[in-house]
């Protein structure tokens, strides 16, 4: 009986070992395909990014006017953030050829840092090349940030109709601590930092963080201000609404010393840089950038939903 024992546990042992040995093979080979799977997507975005990525167009060798796009939100996720608008205006003052820069402004504003680094570099190139002007010329709307880049032109102009100013600073949210009071909701949050829940959300608003904000708020709304009188310099009328966030239609953007008159690209880019063809200097996205940001939004959405990304602050 012993000896039978012993030759089904030896049999047994040989079963078992052979199912670790089955096992371990069909995860190596799990392994192998999830490698070469993502090595396959690699591949396929590189691919895709390389689609219409040949680089910039070549501009003409004959004088011309190199036109900017400020359009949409500024923020660094954008075709207007400061990365692309700093080197599209580096290479419109780099080219002989381009007699003047015009900026045409669309947007709403934005990030007070992205709009202040363009600003600054604008400033910059302007003391680099002393003869070439620089025009901002606003459509619909030059608000906010976006009106921070344009004071930084020599002039600007606009339409009788155009959104102009909005100088000013906010941080937005929603607290819905009540709500969750009301619906039985607790709130645990953990912090080292005394302040790091600053303005969370889900948390009861205190009179010093408020106090705290608006300090903040003002010190980055004296930067906006300083940046208005340094490129608007005199021609701002002595007017207390300036300065308060109020939106002016272009007729009084005109009057007030926000604006400097009417026109249009072709009108500016025909009397005021004698330059009547325009070349539009904007760096845009191509195919393969776009669906590359898809991916990474759609990445970057999950990891929200798995709790590690608990952002709460946001500042524009």
């Amino acid at each position: 009986m012993s000896e039978e024992n012993g030759n089904d546990s030896k049999v047994l042992e040989k079963l078992v070992q052979e199912i670790v040995r089955e096992q371990r093979a069909k995860r190596r080979w799990s392994i192998f395909f999830k490698c070469a799977f993502i090595v396959l997507i690699i591949i396929f975005f590189l691919m895709i990014k390389s689609i219409g990525s040949s680089g910039d167009k070549s501009v003409p060798d004959k004088p011309h006017t190199a036109m900017i796009e400020v359009k949409g939100t500024i923020s660094p996720t954008t075709t207007s953030s400061a990365k692309n608008l700093v080197k599209a205006i580096g290479k419109a003052f780099d080219e002989p050829q381009a007699k003047g820069i015009i900026l045409k402004m669309n947007s709403p504003g934005g990030s007070p840092v992205q709009s202040g680094m363009v600003y600054d570099e604008i400033m910059r190139q302007k003391k680099l090349h002393p003869d070439k002007p620089v025009y901002a010329v606003v459509e619909d709307i030059c608000a906010s940030g976006s009106y921070y880049i344009a004071a930084a032109a020599d002039r600007i102009y606009v339409d009788k109709a155009s959104l102009v100013g909005s100088i000013g600073v906010l941080i937005d949210g929603f607290g819905v601590n009540r709500l969750m009071d009301k619906v039985g909701i607790e709130r645990r949050l953990l912090t080292a930092g005394k302040y790091k829940g600053f303005l969370d959300t889900f948390s009861p608003q205190s009179p010093e963080q408020v106090a705290y904000a608006k300090k903040m708020l003002g010190k980055i709304h004296e930067q906006f201000i300083t940046a208005v009188k340094e490129g608007r310099g005199k021609r701002l009328k002595n007017d207390s609404r300036l300065f308060t966030g109020l939106v002016f239609v272009g007729e009084e953007a005109v009057t007030l010393g926000l604006a400097d008159g009417f026109g249009t690209i072709r009108s500016v880019a025909e009397d005021e840089i004698k330059a009547k063809e325009v070349v539009n200097y904007t760096i845009k996205e191509n195919f393969g950038d776009r669906i590359l940001k898809k991916f990474g939004t759609a990445v970057g959405y999950g990891a929200v939903k798995a709790g590690l990304d608990k952002e709460s602050f946001h500042l524009e």
